[in-house]
C-alpha cells in the first residue's frame, strides 16, 4: 500500500488546561478529500492549523509523506512550501492586486522567476474565471471572488495537500455555491485535500471520508453515506439534526 499523503498518530493539543483536540489518529490517501464536520468549538480549525504547523501539538505525530513534520527539529516554513492553506476570512493583503497577491509566495518564498509566477497565475485566474480581475484589488472583488482568489493563492504554490477552514462560512448565501463549485473542480482533478466545512450538502458532493469530530475527539468516520446519511451514534444524528434545521444539508 502506497505512503498516504497526510497521517496523524494519536494527535493531542490542548490551550492551558482545555483539551481541544484528543487521541486523533487518521489517514488520507493520494487524490482523496477528508472532510471534517462538528459543532463550532469541537476542534476542527485547530486540527487543520495543528496539520499546517501554526500550533504545535502536545503530544503524537503528524506524518507528511512518511515524514515527521510535528518532530521538533523541523522547519515550519520549509514544510509550509508544501501546503496550500485557505482561511475563511480570505486573509488576502489589501494593498496588492490580485495578481501581486498570487505570485508573492512563489517568488519571494520558493524561488520562482517572476516571468513565470505571473504566466501562472494568469493561467488559474482564467481557469478560475477570474482572468479580467487580476489588476483590481480585493476590496473590489465580491466575498466569493476573494475566496476563490485565496484558493488560486494557494494552488499557485503547487501545494502537496490543500487545506481548507470553512472557505465559505464569511460569504453571503448567494456567493457559496461559487466557491464550492471551485473547490469540486479541484476535487476532480486529483488535489488531496482535508476541509472543515459547515455545509453537509457540499460534504456529500466532494468528501471520500467523513469525519465528525465531537469535543475534540473522532466520534465517526466514514463514507459520506455512512456518516451523512446512516450514522450511527446518537451524538452524530443529533448534530445532522440540527444542522438540518439550520438549512445546512
Amino acid at each position: 500500500m502506497s505512503t498516504p499523503v497526510l497521517r496523524l498518530e494519536k494527535v493531542r493539543k490542548s490551550f492551558g488546561k482545555e483539551i481541544v483536540l484528543e487521541d486523533i489518529t487518521f489517514t488520507v490517501p493520494e487524490h482523496t478529500a477528508t472532510v471534517f464536520i462538528g459543532a463550532s468549538g469541537s476542534g476542527k480549525s485547530t486540527l487543520l492549523r495543528c496539520v499546517n504547523l501554526l500550533d504545535q501539538i502536545d503530544d503524537g505525530q503528524i506524518l507528511l509523506d512518511g515524514s515527521d513534520i510535528s518532530a521538533a527539529e523541523v522547519n515550519p516554513d520549509e514544510v509550509r512550501k508544501k501546503l496550500g492553506m485557505v482561511f475563511q476570512s480570505f486573509n488576502l493583503f489589501p494593498h496588492m492586486t490580485v495578481l501581486e497577491n498570487i505570485i508573492l509566495a512563489p517568488t519571494k518564498v520558493q524561488g520562482v522567476s517572476k516571468e513565470v509566477a505571473i504566466e501562472e497565475a494568469k493561467d488559474l485566474l482564467a481557469k478560475f474565471g477570474l482572468k479580467d480581475k487580476a489588476q483590481q484589488y480585493p476590496d473590489r472583488l465580491s466575498g466569493g471572488q476573494q475566496q476563490r482568489v485565496a484558493i488560486i493563492r494557494s494552488l499557485a504554490r503547487h501545494p502537496r495537500l490543500l487545506l481548507l477552514d470553512e472557505v465559505t462560512s464569511a460569504l453571503d448565501p448567494v456567493l457559496v455555491n461559487e466557491v464550492l463549485s471551485t473547490v469540486k473542480d479541484l476535487k476532480e482533478e486529483g488535489m488531496t485535500m482535508v476541509l472543515a466545512t459547515h455545509e453537509m450538502g457540499f460534504a456529500k458532493q466532494v468528501a471520500d471520508e467523513v469525519c465528525y469530530l465531537q469535543n475534540g475527539r473522532i466520534l465517526e468516520w466514514g463514507t459520506p453515506q455512512q456518516i451523512l446519511e446512516n450514522p450511527q451514534l446518537d451524538d452524530t444524528k443529533e448534530f445532522l439534526r440540527r444542522v438540518h434545521d439550520a438549512g445546512r444539508l
